[in-house]
């Protein structure tokens, strides 16, 4: 994956979580998503999806020897950030061999 994508993705990414963070706080982030059904399916797709990544990050960070732990801890708490961060930072394939 080109790091200039994730890059691209990041930093609007941050600038819109940074903006939502600052006018609603970390848990009322969440309070809209618990109010309709549309809500919770939006919800309910990012925690899939975060899900399936975590399983990816922690195989890919063993097989080129990272510690999945530091990475896994943000995803949880942080979101797409921890995902993102990992993909930008991640080895290249021509270092990695």
């Amino acid at each position: 994956m080109q790091r200039s994508l994730v890059a691209i993705v990041l930093i609007p990414f941050s600038v819109l979580s940074t903006v939502a963070l600052w006018q609603y706080g970390y848990l009322g982030i969440f309070a809209n998503e618990f109010q309709s059904t549309a809500g919770m399916q939006v919800l309910a797709d990012l925690v899939i999806a975060l899900s399936l990544f975590l399983v990816w990050m922690w195989h890919d960070a063993k097989a080129t020897g990272r510690n999945p732990w530091p990475w896994l801890v943000v995803t949880l708490t942080m979101g797409s950030f921890g995902p993102l961060v990992y993909l930008l930072t991640r080895p290249s394939e021509e270092t990695a061999m």
